[in-house]
């Protein structure tokens, strides 16, 4: 790839416009060039499936469960490992195949539709130059925008519908979505608003997909419940567990259960402790750090293991490489895997080099945080909400969340958090609230000031919490005393802003920056269609939003 690539799916591109020589999240050249053509192999899949389908044939769910995973595979700091990739790539060429042969009526087809990989990883990455991104240099802009909206979006939806699989739940109609979205990607004949209207269908799938991960976890372990959470640490070995997938956190704590083992969550993984299923193993310890971009300076050196369920992944250090462990769709190169078979995972060889570690050797003092403010615990105050608002004791309900990273013009986050009067309730979610979560908002009355309603996948809770307040107050949503201000990352937040979008949300708030895949003209139809607004000063935001 003589160290090129095109890559600008995430906010952190870089100068705003894309990674050309080696990722800001540390993707390397070969694995980004491995993951286009994963990609293009996927288009072709989603040309003869949705062939195949129209047909009114059946595809199997081995082979729905592939394509929802190998988008996985693509999100930002989830796999940096070129092995697994040119895995990923033999099985979508065999998957290709197998939905050719159903569908293919002798009629022409796109050249994604007939490709097949070659052998050798040096071919593969040469192959990768014709069918990038950037590649067919004469696409119209809007229409290269607007697909590879579609494609991030479908990513996002990926990585929910990853999560409804492992705990039993999928949908007939959003696999189907897969296969149309990425046949459309190829079809030359969709106009912009075509394709508009395609990305606002994905919001539609992406809710249903919400609903169904939603349905999974509280079926599974529970409502989540308000709970007090400990922030520091206990003396004895640990095992500290990051990402987002509550199975992988259950197997862990299962299989430690009585070895003297305290298991802490990380970053996405805190909103576990408020679920009852998962609670009630005395030795789920607490939540240890940050938000994931913090973990090279927070797991420095650390006498304990980790395991990374799902995104987001960093470059491990020397110091801790020989005790970090992946699972599932997350891999670096050299970091043992914990692998799954017939359902379950064998975690012995982190509780082995966990306990081998000795662990921390003191506790330190006690602090803690609340969260749990999922919809079951924020609706069962409905009406003393409702009446606080009447009574003037809440002026305006404040939605301040979605991802986390390093820049500093995220810092605005917190300071709008931190200046919002003391009349007004923070609503939050994912790793978004590490920027504020451990500072104190004080009350109204008996409801706390800041509402944790979990990780990004719990985004259907805040919709639902959304739509219940506008029932209650007789109004539309964008009626009510609300404003949504979000930081988006990586392509969950795309999918999420989707969804709002196919709402009707209007007036979002949206930074630090604007993302790069998005062209001037669909951006002005954005803004024009839903007055979509990015962020500026923070004081200067709220005093409009306040409407001083």
């Amino acid at each position: 790839m003589s160290g090129q690539m095109f890559c600008f799916q995430c906010e952190q591109t870089a100068g705003g416009k894309g990674c050309t020589r080696l990722g800001v999240c540390g993707k390397e050249p070969e694995v980004a060039a491995l993951q286009d053509l994963l990609l293009y192999q996927l288009k072709g899949i989603g040309f003869w499936g949705w062939k195949s389908l129209r047909n009114g044939e059946r595809i199997d769910d081995e082979i729905h469960r592939f394509i929802v995973d190998a988008l996985f595979y693509t999100l930002t700091n989830v796999n940096f490992d070129p092995g697994r990739f040119m895995s990923m790539i033999d099985r979508a060429g065999a998957v290709k195949n197998v939905l050719k042969e159903k569908a293919d009526d002798g009629q022409e087809f796109p050249p994604a539709a007939g490709h097949q990989p070659p052998a050798t990883i040096e071919e593969r990455l040469g192959e990768a130059r014709k069918v990038g991104v950037m590649s067919g240099p004469a696409l119209d802009e809007d229409i290269r925008s607007l697909r590879e909206m579609l494609v991030i979006g479908l990513k996002g939806v990926a990585a929910y519908a990853h999560h409804a699989w492992l705990l039993g739940k999928s949908d007939e109609e959003v696999n189907a979505f897969f296969y149309r979205a990425l046949a459309a990607t190829l079809d030359k004949e969709l106009t912009m608003q075509d394709l508009l209207h395609l990305n606002l269908e994905l919001g539609k799938m992406n809710l249903r997909c919400m609903q169904l991960l939603d349905e999974a976890a509280t079926g599974a372990y529970g409502h989540p419940e308000p709970t007090w959470v400990p922030t520091h640490r206990k003396k004895g070995p640990f095992i500290i567990v990051s990402g987002h997938d509550l199975k992988d956190l259950a197997m862990i704590l299962e299989q430690t259960a009585g070895k003297g083992i305290n298991v802490y969550t990380h970053g996405e993984m805190l909103p576990a402790h408020s679920y009852p299923g998962l609670k009630k193993h005395g030795h789920l310890a607490g939540n240890y750090g940050g938000a994931w971009y913090e973990q090279q300076k927070e797991f420095d050196g650390i006498p304990g293991c980790i395991v990374m369920t799902t995104n987001c992944l960093q470059k491990p250090k020397d110091s801790y490489r020989d005790r970090i462990f992946t699972t599932g769709v997350v891999g670096w190169p050299g970091v043992p895997h914990i692998y799954e078979a017939n359902g379950s995972k064998d975690f012995s060889p982190v509780i082995d080099k966990c306990l081998a570690l000795g662990g921390w050797e003191s506790d330190e003092e006690q602090r803690r945080i609340l969260v749990g403010f999922g919809r079951q615990a924020v609706l069962s105050r409905a009406d003393k909400i409702v009446a606080a608002v009447k009574e003037g004791k809440i002026r305006r309900f404040l939605l301040i969340g979605g991802c986390d990273g390093a820049k500093p013009a995220r810092n605005y986050y917190t300071e709008m958090a931190e200046k919002a009067p003391a009349d007004t309730v923070i609503l939050t979610l994912a790793c978004g609230k590490y920027r504020f979560n451990k500072r104190e908002f004080g009350m109204i009355e008996d409801l706390p000031r800041l509402l944790d309603i979990g990780q990004c996948n719990d985004a259907y809770s805040a919709i639902k919490i959304v739509e219940a307040l506008a029932v209650a107050f007789r109004c539309g949503i964008n009626d009510l005393p609300l404003s949504l201000v979000l930081s988006w990352y990586e392509q969950k937040a795309v999918a999420i802003l989707l969804s709002l979008l196919y709402l009707g949300v209007r007036r979002i708030r949206l930074g630090p920056s604007l993302p790069a895949f998005i062209s001037p003209n669909v951006l002005n139809t954005l803004v024009e269609k839903f007055e979509l607004l990015p962020i500026s000063d923070a004081e200067n935001d709220l005093k409009v939003i306040l409407g001083e």
